[in-house]
């Protein structure tokens, strides 16, 4: 059957999303928002995102609703097709930002970097599902190390450093979930860290600075970490409580760069002050945690992996971006899922609750 007909979807879940993507809609819209404006008429950037969140309940609603396995069948294709839209973009997409990230699609720009996540957990869930019986071997940790590498360089080479380093994380949770041994982990773990000189040489210079720059903010106050410095100030003036929603300075007097994408999180800081940072990292906790319910109550493979890799995946960007506004780490990139601004990234996020809901279902008891 295509849809799934056991069990409940899991409301608390649900709640938690739809949350976060409403207080997004209300955070771009105060990031963007002009004091100086002759009417309170709502900007592109908004209404793009509102329609991003309308759009992405529609297909969560339609993806929980179903049987969360047919998509074991659908995981390969869905993912090479996305690791072709990838080497489409490096050979003819334009360059924004100094990058090749984009796909312009009209009204609005289809990101496939951010999906390419979610296919290939897709892809690492049926290929661990088909081979379930070699899970532990040295070949099949070494086929899945290939599965994933191509959808690494291509975002790598785009270039995308923080998005390619997203996947590592859900590549090994994975396949740590999944019981490959941990004596491979290590090793890889190892090798990355032996390579990282090499790795350095490969960074772009603006991507060396930052990671400079994280160090020492001062070292280029005006330039590479002027953001950094902007951002501490904003989440520091807010205080305990905020300026209230609508009057953080940093934002409407544009001091702050990025505010509503990368740097949203200063933008709630600022105007909802440390309690309102705690109550948007408390829904993330509880979406993580729901997720982290839902995967151990699964016994099949491909729907445990499916359920690791988007908790991963929700987690690690969460941990990062807010790391990053706060200076506990460099700036790579990474949006807030679901209340930074940007239409592929939304989407992806409630596409991944979705997956979590009808695994969900199909596991309750």
């Amino acid at each position: 059957m295509f849809f799934a007909k056991r069990g409940h979807i899991d409301k608390i879940l649900l709640a938690t999303v739809l949350a976060i993507g409403l207080l997004g809609v209300l955070f771009v819209y105060s990031a963007t928002w002009d004091k100086n404006a002759s009417g309170p008429g709502l900007n592109t950037i908004v209404v793009k995102q509102a329609m991003a969140v309308m759009i992405g309940l529609v297909v969560l609603l339609f993806i929980a609703n179903m049987d969360y396995r047919r998509m074991r069948d659908l995981g390969y294709f869905l993912y090479v097709v996305n690791l072709a839209a990838l080497v489409f973009l490096l050979i003819f997409g334009g360059e924004r930002y100094g990058a090749r990230r984009w796909i312009n699609l009209g009204f609005f720009s289809l990101q496939p970097s951010e999906f390419v996540k979610l296919t290939m957990i897709l892809a690492l869930g049926a290929f661990l599902s088909d081979r379930r019986e070699k899970i532990g071997g040295f070949g099949n940790f070494f086929f899945a190390l290939v599965l994933a590498m191509p959808a690494f360089a291509l975002i790598f080479l785009q270039p995308d450093l923080g998005t390619a380093l997203v996947l590592l994380p859900i590549l090994f949770s994975i396949l740590f979930v999944c019981g490959e041994r941990k004596r491979y982990l290590a090793a890889c773990v190892g090798l990355g860290v032996a390579a990282l000189p090499v790795l350095w040489s490969l960074l772009k210079d603006y991507q060396k600075t930052r990671l400079m720059v994280f160090i020492n903010p001062n070292l280029d106050p005006l330039g590479a970490g002027y953001t950094i410095i902007q951002s501490k100030i904003a989440i520091g003036s807010g205080g305990w409580f905020g300026k209230g929603w609508l009057n953080g300075t940093q934002s409407y007097l544009k001091f702050l760069p990025e505010r509503h994408s990368d740097f949203i999180f200063s933008v709630v800081g600022e105007e909802w002050g440390f309690a309102g940072a705690l109550v948007i990292i408390a829904l993330y906790v509880l979406f993580i945690s729901r997720g982290l319910r839902i995967a151990a109550n699964t016994d099949d493979v491909f729907g445990k992996a499916v359920a690791v890799g988007v908790v991963t995946l929700l987690a690690f960007q969460v941990f990062v971006n807010i790391s990053m506004t706060i200076g506990f780490m460099p700036v790579v990139g990474l949006p807030l899922p679901a209340i930074s601004y940007g239409g592929s990234s939304t989407l992806a996020t409630f596409i991944g609750a979705g997956l979590l809901l009808s695994i969900g279902r199909k596991a309750a008891r």
